[in-house]
């Protein structure tokens, strides 16, 4: 029985998030319903972690097995063909018998993406008109209408560098089975709280977006859009950036901003130890 290993891209709109939930579509559903179709048999594919309503990948790691002694290719170009033009195979290999897509990764990378509120030049006599955000980029970023200081995002951003207690950035009601997967993926005691490392931390501009990068060991339920909330609260002003120190020590969900929009979050990568099942 092989193992395969797929990294997956797919646009979230129209899915329910990944975990598969009775009568929704999802993304573990419909691979599921792919393998199925393929090969009659039933799996239900592992993955990286969970993504929630409305949010995308780029890099999501799945693995499976099946009995079905089909080559790599032939497998994958049909199961392309089964799945919706939404989801994507962007990788498809056997795997070592001891992987697990979510067991086994050690890290991951994010990023968040935002249209930002800038206005027209002014024409004579008039006042200056917003950009309009194109329907077209609307469900993969979010529309910001705060003017925001890319400075003082990054300020913001740099205080999560390295290692904290990020309960202020976990969802009020925090997923227990997220937190079970992150000590899952690490057994070390640190990921048995709501302690995480942070190893990048970084805005840009790319293409008119301001780009919001992490990296780190683990995530927790909401933490990134909960994070791009509170530094986007910093960059229009209503909050210091040097606040950020504080509201991570208060421990508390109350402490930090809103969460943001799931549809500018996109799971970019999922990273695995350097056993040949690297990503």
């Amino acid at each position: 029985m092989p193992l395969w290993k797929t990294i997956l891209s797919y646009d979230g709109t129209s899915f329910h998030g990944w975990q598969v939930q009775p009568s929704l579509a999802t993304v573990q559903g419909t691979l599921a319903c792919a393998i199925h179709h393929v090969t009659g048999e039933t799996v239900l594919p592992q993955g990286s972690g969970r993504t929630d309503t409305g949010v995308h990948a780029l890099g999501q790691v799945a693995s499976f097995n099946i009995d079905a002694p089909i080559p790599a290719s032939n497998l994958h170009r049909a199961l392309n063909r089964a799945l919706p033009p939404s989801v994507r195979i962007v990788l498809l290999e056997e795997a070592p018998p001891h992987f697990h897509a979510r067991h086994s990764a050690v890290g991951k990378t994010y990023e968040y993406r935002i249209f930002p509120a800038r206005p027209f030049p002014a024409l004579p006599g008039l006042e200056p008109m917003p950009y309009i955000c194109s329907p077209m980029l609307a469900p993969y970023v979010w529309d910001c209408p705060l003017p925001l200081d890319p400075s003082v995002l990054q300020n913001a951003a740099d205080a999560v560098l390295g290692t904290h207690d990020f309960t202020s950035f976990a969802a009020s009601d925090p997923d227990a089975t997220t937190r079970a997967e992150a000590a899952q993926a690490n057994p070390a005691p640190v990921h048995q709280t709501n302690i995480r490392t942070i190893h990048h931390s970084d805005w840009t501009v790319r293409e008119g977006l301001l780009i919001y990068t992490v990296s780190g060991n683990g995530f927790l339920h909401h933490m990134v859009r909960n994070l791009v909330g509170t530094f986007v609260e910093a960059g229009c002003g209503r909050i210091p950036a040097e606040s950020i120190a504080t509201i991570l020590s208060a421990k508390d969900r109350s402490a930090a901003g809103p969460t943001a929009p799931a549809s500018g979050l996109f799971l970019m990568e999922v990273f695995y130890p350097n056993d040949g099942t690297s990503h």
